[in-house]
């Protein structure tokens, strides 16, 4: 409830044009979720879209060696599961730890209490800038990565099976529900991730040893988070297709 709570209360602040006060706050946190987030999202689906094509294009092989679809039916796993799912995952580790220690420090050194004190609303200076960064760089870092994912696959492809680069980025497969579920569910976990953190970080206690606490928690409630609403994102999007 203390998380709806404070989703109510980002919103609301939102409303009042916290990011247009905020708008030095909120172009750092940009930086720091998006530009720093890109080698780390890099890497991860670079290597999972190798991983992937090479273990996929294996078991074809030895089944039927017809590769025509293996790129197509990567592309769309890829749009509507990997690239979200898994973006948001690496974020959920990296944003939301330093969400929670930076506001976690800041509540066990009595900085929040200081901005209580000058009338500042801890949830208007702090949570929202973050909020909205997420959210923005969640859904921008997972196409980046959806793509980064793509391409590492074709790579392995290409030059371990040769499978042609038209055959391989064929869309076919690829429908538009494929697409919006991927951006909802990137946007979903951009909206997830910063509040399970800052809500870890707000109610730190217990000095340094307490801010170890909140930010292992928080990246274990934005993670279940995650995961949560890959679940039901999937679900009504797969009844959503079937009552068509």
């Amino acid at each position: 409830m203390a998380a709806l709570r404070l989703f109510r209360d980002t919103w609301r602040w939102t409303f009042r044009g916290s990011l247009r006060r905020q708008s030095g706050p909120f172009a750092r946190q940009l930086y720091e979720v998006g530009n720093r987030s890109v080698v780390f999202i890099t890497v991860t689906l670079g290597v999972l879209g190798m991983i992937s094509v090479f273990q996929v294009l294996i078991q074809v092989e030895r089944i039927l060696p017809e590769f025509s679809v293996v790129g197509p039916a990567f592309i769309q796993t890829m749009v509507r599961e990997f690239a979200p799912t898994i973006a948001g995952l690496m974020i959920a580790t990296r944003v939301g730890s330093g969400i929670a220690a930076e506001i976690g420090s800041m509540v066990v050194t009595e900085q929040v209490d200081a901005l209580r004190l000058c009338n500042a609303d801890p949830i208007d200076y702090l949570v929202v800038p973050r909020f909205w960064a997420c959210v923005i760089q969640t859904v921008l870092l997972s196409v980046y990565g959806g793509l980064v994912g793509v391409c590492a696959g074709a790579v392995v492809a290409h030059y371990a099976w040769e499978i042609p680069w038209g055959t391989f980025f064929s869309l076919n497969l690829v429908g538009y529900s494929d697409v919006t579920s991927g951006l909802w569910k990137a946007a979903a976990y951009g909206m997830a991730i910063p509040i399970a953190a800052s809500q870890a970080g707000l109610e730190t206690s217990g000095g340094s040893e307490g801010v170890g606490t909140a930010t292992t928690r928080a990246v274990v409630n934005a993670s279940f988070c995650v995961v949560v609403l890959d679940f039901i994102i999937s679900g009504l999007s797969f009844m959503l297709l079937l009552g068509k």
